[in-house]
């Protein structure tokens, strides 16, 4: 099992000494690393890549893999540290997901969509017999309902899982949940969306609840939610009872002590840092017509200096950041990439060329108001936890008639 379950396919992307780590650990062992695409990959391999995880999907599908029918997965996570973080498996109907900005859907996105990122995605599923989630999809539970069914019925659970993960991932722990639980939890999860309850407990006037904020792959279940529409295109009514129109996803509570919120950093490579520094600096002094002020640290071989962003109409950060980044990259050459952890930040802002961008994040207790009264947030804005705290893939899902 140490060697099955890899890390999300989103971590690591500047990191190719991670993933070779990675493949030497698995060597030709069966792997969730042989049916997934680690970003890193994304450019020259891709279509190689794909010829393989599907015919690898199917080889797994046929001779490695168990079937367990209507089953949902309360797991808990050891991370790193000691902490151990709860979960629940189980599939979302993609009907009820949309990840467009202001969306009034149960399930919503809490970044902006990159929709160049979803083709790739979208041709991997397309072939797919079977997806592996890394979807971590955010309940404000602050009474702690849901899980809290879950742990009062755990005595009466059989085991599904119990391991270490690799690579400093910690450990995991998975157990089957039981038809009575599951009814608990169903429960629980309806009174999230008592529409008076959800306008009381965020100040607002909405006719529908948020019960699900997409906190980690929203790229990945934005693929999901594009190939089941093209499946309806072609089948019409019957595609309302097709494999594709769910996806699997672990829920966790917001508050869960465990879960932590880390702001994504920036670090732009193969740019003219002098030139990126100029026009930062420029664009900190100017009138942007806002009041806020947030303070940006670059970092770099030879940059090492705090600017702070005026005048800006951005509630956040990182948004006052992206915009400008966004329109330097649209005139200059640069490749931007998002990274997760001050460290690793450090790390590759130190090669030639680079230059990078720490900054605040984001308070977690803010995110459903935030998403409910403002939509979307830009891009890459939170990360949960440290890399080696995501989510690994594990547990798999049919998605073929």
């Amino acid at each position: 099992m140490k060697k099955w379950s890899t890390i999300a396919c989103d971590q690591y992307t500047s990191e190719a000494g991670y993933w070779s780590e990675v493949e030497a650990l698995v060597g030709e062992s069966e792997s969730a690393l042989r049916v997934t695409l680690p970003e890193i990959y994304l450019e020259g391999e891709t279509a190689e890549r794909i010829i393989n995880i599907n015919k690898t999907m199917h080889e797994y599908t046929a001779n490695t893999l168990d079937c367990f029918k209507d089953c949902e997965i309360y797991l808990e996570r050891t991370l790193a540290d000691g902490r151990v973080r709860h979960g629940l498996i189980g599939k979302i109907d993609l009907e009820k997901y949309d990840y467009t900005k202001g969306a009034q859907t149960l399930v919503r996105a809490t970044e902006g969509t990159v929709l160049s990122r979803i083709p790739p995605r979208v041709e991997i599923r397309r072939g797919a017999e079977i997806e592996l989630p890394h979807v971590m999809m955010l309940i404000d539970d602050r009474d702690n309902s849901v899980m809290g069914a879950l742990e009062e019925g755990k005595p009466l659970f059989e085991t599904a899982y119990d391991f270490e993960l690799m690579q400093n991932g910690g450990s995991v722990k998975g157990y089957f949940v039981d038809a009575a639980t599951q009814k608990k939890v169903n429960a629980a999860l309806e009174a999230l969306c008592d529409i008076d309850a959800y306008n009381k407990k965020y100040g607002v006037n909405e006719k529908a609840p948020m019960l699900f904020a997409v906190g980690d792959g929203n790229h990945s279940l934005a693929s999901a939610k594009a190939l089941y529409e093209e499946i309806k295109a072609k089948l019409g009514e019957a595609a309302k009872d097709h494999p594709a129109r769910y996806a699997l996803v672990e829920i966790v509570n917001i508050h869960d002590a465990a879960l932590e919120f880390e702001p994504i950093y920036r670090v732009v490579f193969d740019t003219d840092t002098n030139k990126i520094m100029s026009e930062l600096k420029a664009y900190a002094e100017a009138d942007k017509g806002g009041e806020n002020a947030f303070e940006i640290e670059c970092i770099g071989k030879r940059v090492n200096e705090r600017i702070v962003i005026k005048n800006s109409k951005d509630e956040l950060a990182v948004g006052a950041l992206q915009a400008f980044l966004d329109a330097y990259l649209e005139k200059n050459a640069g490749k931007i990439d998002y990274i997760h952890g001050i460290e690793s930040t450090k790390t590759l802002a130190d090669a030639d060329n680079a230059i990078g961008f720490i900054f605040e994040g984001m308070s977690k207790n803010a995110l459903f108001k935030s998403v409910i009264v403002g939509g979307s947030l830009p891009r890459k804005t939170f990360s949960m936890g440290e890399a080696n705290d995501k989510r690994y893939y594990l547990e798999a899902r049919k998605i073929v008639e």
